[in-house]
């Protein structure tokens, strides 16, 4: 039987741990066959793709995607939400996402795990697994979440997200020690849930000893949560002191200043490690201008999602312009950043091995990009959609 084989050539190939210059990909059959020297790669029979000097690398996996196509996932957590964020996404770059929920209604968290559950039954490409972001955080460190929704988690709530556990591919929460107990974050994580702290005031000693307990990832770092002092760590001071967390980031330069994400990058103890996440909201994907948040009106403006008193709301924001900050005003090596936006987030979302990474025998999704002007732009996404 003759395979059908396509060659990328004529740019870099990153695999998600590794960034080939003068190689070719070569695909048989829609799957990842091999990455070789260009000079030596058979071309006979084969289509070519010219990349022109672009970069070739795996999918986005993005951890935190809130909306997308002009719709939140709040505003109706069905199949049909999962399906249209997921299309907008991968649009974006992103072809696997978790769809997120931000603070709501016990009624809207269940059906939030049924969604995805049935989304994923139905065969809605792109969708790696659930985030919960809330309803167990801390007022006072609520940022854009409706305070009045927040609340301690309690046995029953552990009790349906452990049974969301066995029912997903994986499920992340975040919440906050002020409202969770220790026990609970060890159950959790023993039932296999990527526990997640953010949006709260807990000190170093509090957030290392739910670390201990099991929690392995801090949401959106330095955003929402107790900053670093020199004489009080704080969660920032615990994201990277601490090696088992790793952590989210919103690298738009608005959410953290660009110094301050290398000063991050450099300072983090592994082997947890730091990758991307757009925070995305309805917006994404589309040109509309404001959006509704629990009721509350989000203006859409220079780049930035804000409610009416100034608090920022989610992120104006896909992971190609993050790339674009990395690489630019960060100067962060391309492969690690690369690393942020794939095989990183895939391994903190416990992907299988196919997701964020190039793997031979796999049929892999990819984007092409490139790199000029100190950013970044999205050329295409493979395979096309049908």
């Amino acid at each position: 039987m003759n395979r059908r084989r396509r060659i990328f050539a004529g740019g870099a190939i990153f695999d998600g741990s590794t960034l080939h210059r003068n190689h070719a990909l070569v695909m048989s059959d829609g799957c990842v066959a091999a990455i070789v020297p260009e000079e030596t790669v058979d071309r006979a029979d084969a289509e070519i793709v010219r990349l022109d000097g672009d970069v070739l690398c795996p999918g986005y996996v993005d951890l935190q995607v809130n909306g997308g196509d002009g719709i939140m996932f709040n505003d109706d957590p069905s199949v049909e939400t999962v399906r249209r964020i997921a299309h907008a996404h991968r649009h974006l770059g992103a072809t696997t996402i978790f769809p997120t929920l931000i603070t709501d209604t016990p009624a809207h968290g269940t059906a939030a795990i049924a969604s995805v559950e049935q989304a994923i039954e139905a065969g809605v490409p792109g969708i790696g697994g659930l985030h919960l972001e809330g309803p167990h955080l801390s007022v006072a460190r609520k940022g854009a979440h409706d305070g009045a929704l927040i609340r301690p988690m309690e046995d029953a709530d552990v009790a349906e997200l452990i049974d969301a556990v066995n029912r997903l591919p994986a499920l992340m929460v975040t919440l906050a020690p002020e409202t969770v107990a220790i026990e609970h974050v060890e159950a959790l994580s023993q039932a296999g849930a990527i526990v997640s702290l953010g949006h709260t005031d807990a000190d170093f000693d509090t957030i290392s000893d739910y670390a201990a307990a099991g929690a392995s990832c801090v949401t959106h770092l330095f955003n929402a949560m107790r900053q670093m002092g020199n004489r009080a760590p704080g969660v920032v001071g615990a994201a990277l002191g601490i090696g088992r967390l790793s952590a989210g980031l919103i690298a738009d330069g608005i959410h953290v200043h660009p110094t301050v994400i290398g000063i991050a990058l450099a300072a983090k103890t592994g082997p947890g490690e730091i990758f991307l996440v757009s925070d995305a909201m309805s917006p994404a994907g589309t040109d509309r201008t404001s959006f509704l948040l629990n009721g509350r009106e989000i203006q859409r403006r220079n780049g930035r999602l804000t409610l009416a008193d100034g608090t920022l709301a989610g992120a104006d924001l896909d992971l190609t312009t993050a790339l674009g900050v990395l690489v630019g005003p960060v100067g962060l090596p391309l492969d690690r950043a690369l690393a942020m936006a794939t095989s990183i987030p895939a391994r903190v979302g416990r992907q299988g091995a196919a997701v964020g990474a190039m793997t031979l025998g796999a049929a892999s999704p990819m984007v092409r990009l490139s790199f000029e002007n100190g950013g970044a732009k999205l050329v295409e996404v493979f395979p096309a959609e049908r």
